[in-house]
């Protein structure tokens, strides 16, 4: 096991679980774990042994989003005398955060979310990057940049569409609502983790086990989706 102060890694038998680590914040991202992020799934990538990625969260919630803290600290961050400079200090910003979101799309391994709880703002945008996103009962989902006046720039309006479609994904970053995890099993957002969806799960589980004895290369994997995709909805 290896533990960051806000992000936890744990190897076993080939899958590499990644566990955001602020429960007290309900894993709120602060500027140290968008960093812890980035070199975690870096390492996942590098490191052999890893087939397969899991990303959980510790506590209640999965991800609460951009920790309020640090949007206060950003007007600080891009101070600059000079209104150009400050607009490409927070430019820049933006650019880096998204890089880091972009990690789950870098890493060669596939990237699981398990989600549970609370999934809001910034935490659509991680989950957005991952290849297969299941939700638990209690999981719901909510893009709230809205209720702040912001843009779900991080990750999520261009992710989102193409998950869910155009018309769906406007709807929900416009209204900023909260839906469970059954609609976002409904509309393709993530399955939801029941009873109900054991044979999917089952299908999944074949596939993680065929990984572990192979080569885990993302175009490997998108090959399985596509010829098991009539399978798999």
């Amino acid at each position: 096991p290896m533990t960051d102060a806000c992000l936890s890694r744990h190897l076993a038998d080939g899958i590499a679980t990644l566990t955001l680590n602020r429960p007290d914040k309900s894993n709120a991202f602060d500027q140290d774990m968008w960093r812890a992020l980035r070199e975690a799934l870096q390492w996942a990538d590098d490191t052999p042994e890893v087939r397969v990625v899991l990303l959980t969260g510790a506590g209640k919630n999965f991800c609460a989003g951009i920790d309020l803290a640090m949007l206060l600290n950003i007007q600080q961050a891009i101070h600059q005398e000079c209104e150009g400079r400050k607009r490409e200090a927070l430019c820049r910003l933006i650019l880096q955060l998204q890089d880091d979101i972009s990690s789950l799309e870098r890493c060669r391994k596939p990237v699981i979310a398990a989600i549970h709880g609370a999934c809001i703002g910034g935490g659509i945008d991680l989950v957005t990057a991952a290849d297969i996103r299941f939700a638990s009962a209690d999981a719901y989902f909510a893009v709230r940049e809205i209720d702040m006046g912001m843009t779900a720039d991080v990750g999520t309006l261009q992710r989102l569409p193409r998950i869910v479609g155009e018309g769906v994904a406007r709807e929900l970053c416009l209204t900023g609502r909260r839906i469970d995890a059954t609609e976002a099993e409904r509309i393709g957002l993530a399955f939801e983790w029941t009873a109900a969806t054991v044979s999917k799960v089952n299908a999944f589980a074949a596939f993680f086990r065929a990984l572990l004895t192979g080569a885990p290369t993302r175009a490997i994997a998108d090959g399985w989706i596509e010829e098991n995709a009539d399978t798999l909805l």
